[in-house]
């Protein structure tokens, strides 16, 4: 059958990913591999119970944050059945073994997320958010490139030997060995997926929304436009045919750069590819893997089809809005047996698909149809209210000197001109703001050719649209933030002393009947200096005058170097209130500081796997609270790579307050790395956050903490750009439909810093 002049319909739907499927590597004719935000791999094999069907025969198990590249190992002597490597957002290249399912190497030396996969040779080359091309011959790192300004988003191996890579600075570069042969200039966003369509060039598709189809030597030989929004993938087929997938929930199959289908999906399409015989498998955020095919015995039975039709009405159903409203939440007819309460009342019902207004008639005592009630072509998005009036703007204007930031609404079809001098007179603002509230206005609605009517007359003050000359006072813009961005540190600054001390003493008491520990037993001096040093600490009041000796420092830390792991936890809560007292911290910074520095002995003593989950709580506060003193910043940056690293998986645990310590010594470095404009640093950070946001078991403090970093990095810090980059704006999204009113009202702050210019 001639695949590129017949029409895709669904073969079948495969399930098992718990998490979006994000992405999809063909492993030759013996099946193909899908990786998830759910942190695996699945590897699907065809179904010998189902020619229409593939089940999963390999669960791969070793991320532990969501997988995105794949790349297939042809079969070998040490891979009988082939393998895969995979990368991750935990910054880790894994390399399996298909016949067992194992991991057999672990490639560490991304800072940030791995991005792209290829083979060249018996070589992985990788590239990540973190700008650099690596490459790695066994389980060694031989090469690193800095590619590329921005995040590098997707490389591909061509047939002819270069490789080429994507970035989020908009370019394509080429490469043969470590040298760049060429740069291709043309996208006007992120280029996030590549292709290679043999003896023609190269395919890209990018954030602006287009895919291109470059010769080598740079030349543009299409351009396809089609989708609405983000294109994340982009492949190519023997038969001239073309896939792409996007951010639009379709996929779009092109000839000759001529869209000629597209196939719908209920949500977000990460990754397309084409399987041999022309099939089409795609990796949809809602979890499942779909595949489409041209051939008719291999086509769904009609009551699949007719299910999947179905889904998809129900999920445009489901994200209709009818006057700013969901439609599923509308109420049924049913609502209009309830009598209004005074004439001309209007109530919005669900009949089938639509939104029907209605108006109580008072003297009839019935409702009376007014007509459907629908949306702009803007799918659904409300318009603003302000004072129970919609506008197309309301827009924050803040006049400084202390004044309250004020609220201007207006529509598309109003004079600028008439609209300033109104609002002027609503606030009791003076006219001479009026050039300034009509640029504002002009540059933010995108009138910027508007020209006035000369026959325009304020109707307050009889004079024409504008005045030149005028004495005027600037009016700055600026968007208003619920919680970001942070200023300040947090600390854990409470703390049960009589319980710590109880603790020690018991443990204390454990160890004299040890007779292998009794080295390490406080004597009875130690525990009264101890029971001192905490009377100290509980004395907040006396925190400007009280003094702490070197030998009260010296004490705590030598048993926390003694001591058994399993017994650290009360000593490193002393240890973090010390380091809130004044003095107390400044006599410590000798030890931390020196070259036996005994903080990230300490930090990699407790993170030794397994963790106990009182240790890596105490640990994680106390590191938190180094924060709020400003001669530990300098430690806290030189070890933020080591620290961050050690904890990485905090926010999987199982403990609550793991998870929120954790949140927030995220935090307290997205302020640190914000003031000390550290790129590199907030990116990683960022990084973090964003695992903790995606996490669906954190708990909504920790969540909460997490996000307020993510919108304070994008609002002050350097990383707005990765941010998009790692689909924060669906994060955000999430976060404003949380039933939690914090996590609501951040989610709210980032989606509108995402629409910032």
């Amino acid at each position: 059958m001639e695949i590129d002049s017949a029409e895709y319909q669904l073969r079948c739907q495969l399930t098992g990913h718990e998490d979006d499927v994000r992405g999809i590597c063909i492993c030759d004719k013996v099946g193909f591999a899908t990786s998830s935000r759910d942190r695996t791999i699945r590897f699907w094999s065809p179904d010998e119970s189902n020619h229409r069907s593939f089940t999963t025969s390999k669960i791969l198990l070793g991320h532990t944050s969501f997988v995105g590249p794949l790349a297939w190992v042809a079969p070998s002597e040490e891979l009988p059945e082939g393998g895969l490597v995979s990368g991750g957002m935990d910054t880790l290249i894994l390399v399996w073994n298909l016949s067992t399912g194992e991991k057999i190497q672990t490639l560490k030396g991304h800072k940030l997320q791995v991005t792209g996969i290829a083979l060249d040779g018996s070589d992985v080359v990788s590239t990540s958010v973190d700008c650099t091309l690596r490459r790695w011959r066994k389980d060694q790192e031989v090469e690193v490139l800095e590619a590329h300004k921005a995040a590098i988003q997707a490389i591909i191996k061509l047939p002819s030997g270069e490789l080429v890579t994507g970035s989020s600075d908009t370019t394509l570069k080429l490469w043969k060995g470590a040298t760049c042969i060429h740069t291709f200039s043309g996208h006007t966003d992120t280029v996030r997926g590549l292709a290679a369509v043999p003896g023609l060039g190269i395919l890209s598709a990018s954030h602006d929304g287009t895919i291109r189809l470059w010769e080598l030597s740079g030349q543009v030989l299409l351009e396809m436009v089609g989708h609405t929004s983000i294109v994340y993938s982009v492949d190519a087929h023997a038969s001239g045919l073309i896939v792409s997938g996007s951010e639009d929930r379709f996929v779009k199959i092109w000839k000759d750069g001529v869209c000629v289908q597209s196939l719908e999906h209920p949500g977000c399409v990460w990754d397309a590819k084409f399987l041999d015989n022309g099939d089409i498998v795609t990796a949809c955020s809602d979890g499942v893997v779909r595949i489409w095919t041209v051939h008719q015995d291999k086509i769904a039975d009609p009551l699949e089809l007719e299910s999947y039709a179905a889904q998809l009405s129900q999920y445009t159903l489901s994200r209709k809005r009818v006057g700013g409203l969901k439609l599923k939440e509308l109420p049924g007819l049913e609502a209009l047996q309830t009598p209004g309460t005074s004439d001309g009342q209007t109530k919005v019902v669900r009949e089938g698909d639509n939104g029907v207004a209605y108006a109580w008639n008072m003297m009839e005592q019935k409702w009376d149809k007014i007509g459907e009630v629908v949306d702009g072509p803007d799918d659904g998005m409300s318009r603003p209210l302000l004072d129970g009036t919609q506008y197309d703007h309301v827009f924050d204007v803040d006049i400084g000197d202390g004044e309250p930031v004020r609220k201007l609404p207006c529509n598309r079809s109003d004079n600028p001109y008439d609209v300033a001098d109104k609002w002027l007179l609503k606030e009791n603002l003076p006219l001479s703001y009026r050039e300034q509230i009509v640029e504002f206005i002009l540059q933010n609605t995108g009138q910027k050719q508007f020209t006035p009517d000369p026959s325009f007359r304020d109707p307050y003050t009889g004079s024409s649209a504008y005045t030149p000359g005028q004495p005027s006072k600037p009016v700055a813009t600026k968007p208003t933030f619920k919680h970001v961005p942070k200023k300040g540190m947090l600390v854990f600054d409470a703390a049960q002393f009589d319980g710590i001390l109880k603790k020690v003493s018991e443990f204390n008491n454990t160890l004299l009947s040890a007779s292998e520990q009794k080295h390490t037993v406080l004597t009875e001096a130690d525990m009264s200096r101890l029971a001192s040093i905490i009377h100290v600490l509980k004395d907040t009041s006396r925190y400007h005058s009280s003094k702490f000796s070197d030998d009260d420092v010296v004490m705590v830390l030598k048993v926390l170097k003694s001591w058994p792991l399993t017994m650290l936890f009360p000593v490193i809560d002393i240890l973090r209130m010390i380091i809130l007292h004044a003095d107390g911290a400044a006599v410590l910074s000798k030890h931390v500081n020196n070259a036996n520095d005994v903080l990230m002995e300490l930090i990699k003593k407790v993170t030794t796997s397994p963790p106990l989950p009182a240790n890596l709580l105490t640990s994680v506060r106390a590191l938190t609270n180094f924060f709020k003193n400003e001669s530990y910043h300098d430690w806290l940056l030189k070890h933020r790579g080591e620290v961050l690293d050690a904890y990485s998986t905090c926010y999987l645990s199982s403990n609550k307050n793991v998870q929120l310590a954790y949140s927030t010594l995220i935090l307290n470095y997205a302020v640190l790395l914000i003031e000390k404009k550290d790129e590199e640093g907030q990116s990683q950070v960022l990084s973090a956050a964003l695992e903790i946001a995606e996490e669906g078991s954190v708990e909504a403090d920790a969540k909460f903490r997490a996000l307020v970093a993510i919108g304070s990095l994008m609002l002050e810090g350097v990383v707005k750009r990765i941010a998009m980059d790692f689909d924060v704006a669906n994060i955000a999204k999430a976060a404003k439909a949380s039933k939690d009113t914090k996590i609501a009202e951040v989610g709210a702050d980032i989606e509108l810093i995402t629409k910032q210019s």
